[in-house]
């Protein structure tokens, strides 16, 4: 079995947890998207914008491998993509993944107002090799293909976040 760390960040493990999922039936192509969009956000954000986007009340904007979807006009323009989906299976694992990584949260002692993403990322995962048998004495291939979900959750002081969005007081 292949080898796997958590990546090393600048945070002390006191300050931060861990959540992990493996062999996750969704698309990588989808988790990549949603990744993406949800990484550096605080907790309760990240999980009230992937419900919204779960009710299809706003289109999740797709950066890479959005050939093909279409352009939505309930996307907000600050992510500056006028092409998304609703990418429904991955975002189910998402929030299983951040529920599961609060919880680490939560019995560390972390306050979870103060609680941001700081790290979220999905890889290729095991590859299920079938075959199908077909006619003439032929076989196809038809593989699954699956994925994993790291996320680490920091506990961010509220100076450190004024000094990240710009604001100076």
């Amino acid at each position: 079995m292949a080898h796997w760390t958590y990546p090393i960040l600048s945070l002390p493990e006191d300050r931060s947890a861990k959540a992990v999922i493996r062999n996750v039936d969704a698309s990588l192509r989808d988790l990549y998207n949603v990744c993406k969009a949800i990484r550096g956000m605080k907790l309760k954000e990240a999980k009230d914008f992937l419900n919204r986007v779960l009710e299809e009340k706003e289109a999740l904007p797709f950066w890479r491998h959005s050939h093909g979807a279409s352009h939505r006009s309930n996307i907000s323009p600050k992510w500056k993509v006028k092409s998304g989906r609703y990418p429904k299976k991955a975002i189910k694992y998402v929030i299983k993944v951040l529920e599961s990584a609060e919880n680490n949260a939560s019995n560390k002692g972390l306050d979870l107002d103060n609680v941001r993403i700081i790290h979220i990322a999905a890889h290729k995962g095991v590859t299920l090799k079938r075959y199908m048998p077909r006619a003439f004495g032929r076989a196809t291939r038809k593989f699954k293909y699956t994925s994993n979900i790291e996320v680490v959750l920091g506990e961010v002081e509220e100076e450190e976040t004024e000094e990240k969005k710009g604001v100076n007081g």
